[in-house]
């Protein structure tokens, strides 16, 4: 635990200098490094998360480290004010580079070759949408962190600009390629699937279909199949493809965090549908334990009673129809369960009775 606390404190100086005009003196090495480091502190959130001991001693370490940090000024905090934080350190430490002018040519190329990889080696196109997506990186980051200082480092009102330019870059590129192949969008994101780093995609994804389809459009749902190419093309392009790849689309559903996936298919029907069939089928694979006296998954892989909650619990949280739609839903599988009312013999009588007195 010693060692891991000197981690902290050391990727801590990296994310506070990674906001100062010392990266000058960063070259590539040191941007793949100070992003490995990132990753690895991320990986460490995963690990630990559900490890209630653990989390409580690195949680306690982080707020100490950050009241040290309080008094230092802006130029040095590190933004790691939480065990949390830790799950998102390697955008942070993105965003922070993205924004700061200090970082030399050189390592900002690497900084984009690590963040948006082509799939095999680039063509004369790809090379031109590098150079568009550097200067709209430095643009976009620039006016979010700008932004931003009305609303302090950890607001839930602000946005990480390196996952919305990510976003926007991806819906106008499916749209050039659908004016041009109608099955070009399709092949763009399974290859995009394939040669990027997974989770971080389905973070684009999920901004790109709450990004608006237009500045004064009508909402994505109301668009026609048979419309001609609009500015919400992309979205419906994404939605059609999540459709087309069960395997996805479960993966999808199971990474994201619920809020954001609340916001995501309350905004596409569609999507609403898929991801309430795949959690009423994930409470069909828990038994109860009587021995731990909670609801358990057949194999290690099968999600945990708290999350299947949390899940339905931000739905239910969302305005109508869309919670009055989960909760019928969760209805109709108590009658078909039995109609118990009784703790601990039905699954969905024991989510309605908790998702109740969390109301």
């Amino acid at each position: 635990m010693e060692s891991l606390s000197q981690q902290l404190e050391r990727f801590s100086e990296v994310l506070a200098v990674s906001r100062t005009t010392h990266v000058h003196s960063w070259d590539p090495a040191t941007v793949r490094r100070a992003l490995q480091w990132s990753r690895y502190m991320r990986h460490v959130y995963r690990r630990f998360g559900r490890h209630a001991g653990i989390r409580l001693d690195l949680e306690r370490r982080l707020q100490d480290q950050w009241r040290r940090e309080d008094g230092s000024g802006p130029a040095t905090f590190s933004g790691l004010t939480n065990f949390r934080a830790l799950g998102r350190c390697d955008l942070l430490l993105s965003q922070r580079l993205l924004g700061n002018r200090a970082l030399g040519d050189a390592a900002f190329r690497c900084l984009l070759q690590q963040l948006f990889p082509g799939p095999g080696v680039r063509d004369a196109e790809e090379e031109t949408l590098q150079d568009r997506l550097a200067l709209l990186a430095r643009r976009r980051a620039a006016v979010h962190l700008l932004r931003s200082s009305c609303f302090g480092e950890n607001s839930a009102a602000q946005e990480d600009p390196l996952i919305k330019t990510q976003a926007e870059l991806l819906l106008q590129r499916l749209q050039e390629v659908g004016e041009a192949e109608a099955e070009g969008p399709r092949r763009l994101l399974s290859s995009l699937w394939e040669s990027l780093p997974q989770n971080n995609f389905l973070e684009v994804i999920a901004a790109a279909l709450l990004l608006p389809s237009s500045p004064l459009g009508p909402p994505q749902k109301e668009l026609k199949l048979d419309s001609p190419k609009t500015p919400g093309e992309g979205h419906h392009e994404l939605v059609q493809w999540l459709l087309g790849k069960s395997g996805i689309m479960a993966t999808f559903c199971h990474s994201l965090p619920a809020g954001l996936l609340t916001k995501v298919v309350g905004r596409h029907p569609d999507l609403f549908q898929v991801y309430l069939g795949l959690l009423t089928d994930w409470g069909r694979q828990l038994h109860y334990d009587l021995q731990k006296g909670i609801w358990v998954g057949a194999e290690d892989r099968d999600g945990p009673w708290e999350e299947l909650f949390s899940r339905f619990q931000s739905l239910c949280q969302a305005p109508s129809p869309l919670k009055d739609e989960v909760l019928r839903a969760l209805e109709t599988c108590k009658a078909q369960d039995g109609d118990f009312e009784v703790p601990g013999l039905s699954i969905w009588t024991d989510l309605l009775l908790a998702l109740g007195s969390g109301a």
